[in-house]
């Protein structure tokens, strides 16, 4: 059978789509590993076991393979090593490769094509870091949310076609971009200020007064508050500076100072204590002792974080206003779905907190591949006849 050169070339493109995805992956598992951390992605410049921390050589870090060969041990120290590493390279290929497809043209015509799927692995790539820091810290680093919302500037600027304007216009479609990027941020901004509005407090009160404590078990960790049966993280409580928990106390102790019968805010960088008519302010990196008994709590709380504001404003900056729009609801739809079934199943309670962007990235992905059929699907079913 005779083969042009094209098409071996394309065949090749086929294969190589798929594992460069899986290479990306391996990379993204270093910065879903190392980011939330504070360790470096570039040193060590090898992987290393989370375990042992001895760094992997070049033929045991191989994608997809090398899980599978070592059955998901480290080969030092015989340590399980998460399926999470195999399933987000594997993720990554099939992604990569998925978009590859999407855009795909004649080989001679790479140019035409090639910058749009290039564009597109970046945010994809940004995508599943986002989401699976998200998953496991609670957090979606500003490293991911505002340097991939300047990637994506720069992407529409060169690729205007990714936010809907015609090829060549460059100018326009950068300036698409960041009023889509504005729209993502003041959209769900809106929605995370009237969410704490109407559930922005969680109050608990106690028939007796039970001990509260804010302790720092860990110090390379943060702090922990402590009442009741409860124990919460700081991240849970505190997203931003101006999140307060308000106490009611019988009784306080900060450092060498004790109060009693008084009122008390913690902030995330101070505690400011009622004294007679005045407050009292102690920023928290002097205090050392801070426990006492309380009669009642009101805690922060909030539907999402900032973090999500910023990921949405993210894919904004990539995909256009329109994305941005269908990204909020298909988010709302999935993870209202999928968060009702994993309680009614008993896999999560009620009221546990619930990562947002994972559903944010899953609602772009939707976008991406079948927007465009969804959308002139809606329009004919609603349009005036």
């Amino acid at each position: 059978m005779d083969l042009s050169r094209y098409t071996v070339l394309n065949a090749l493109l086929h294969f190589l789509a798929f594992f460069i995805g899986a290479g990306i992956g391996s990379f993204l598992n270093v910065v879903i590993y190392r980011l939330p951390r504070d360790i470096s992605v570039n040193n060590p410049r090898r992987s290393f076991c989370p375990s042992c921390k001895k760094q992997i050589p070049m033929w045991q870090n191989i994608p997809l393979f090398s899980w599978l060969a070592l059955r998901g041990k480290c080969a030092a120290c015989s340590a399980p090593i998460s399926s999470r590493y195999f399933f987000v390279e594997l993720l990554t290929g099939l992604l990569f490769y998925a978009v590859f497809r999407l855009h795909l043209g004649p080989w001679p015509q790479i140019a035409d094509w090639g910058p749009q799927v290039l564009c597109l692995w970046v945010f994809v790539s940004l995508l599943i870091a986002g989401s699976f820091i998200d998953i496991e810290h609670f957090i979606l680093p500003h490293s991911i949310t505002f340097g991939g919302a300047a990637a994506g500037l720069l992407a529409a600027l060169w690729v205007p076609q990714l936010v809907g304007v015609e090829p060549g216009d460059h100018w326009r479609g950068l300036g698409l971009s960041f009023g889509s990027a504005a729209i993502g941020l003041g959209g769900l901004w809106l929605v995370v200020e009237l969410g704490k509005l109407a559930f922005g407090r969680k109050k608990h009160v106690f028939e007796k007064s039970v001990r509260w404590e804010v302790a720092q078990p860990d110090e390379n960790e943060p702090p922990v508050v402590r009442f009741a049966d409860t124990e919460m993280g700081w991240a849970d409580i505190f997203m931003r500076g101006s999140d307060r928990m308000q106490i009611t106390c019988e009784e306080l102790q900060v450092n060498a100072d004790r109060f009693e019968k008084t009122t008390a805010e913690l902030w995330m960088e101070k505690i400011k204590v009622r004294d007679g008519n005045d407050f009292r302010e102690f920023p928290l990196e002097g205090v050392t002792k801070l426990h006492g008994r309380i009669t009642q709590l009101v805690i922060p709380r909030e539907a999402m974080g900032m973090g999500d504001v910023f990921f949405l404003m993210m894919i904004g900056a990539f995909c256009g206003w329109k994305c941005v729009l269908f990204t909020i609801l298909a988010a709302s739809v999935l993870g209202t779905v999928i968060a009702l079934l994993s309680r009614l199943i008993g896999r999560s309670e009620w009221g546990a907190k619930i990562p947002f962007g994972p559903y944010l990235a899953a609602g772009a992905l939707i976008w991406l591949f079948y927007g465009t059929e969804i959308l002139d699907w809606y329009i004919s079913k609603t349009a005036w006849r």
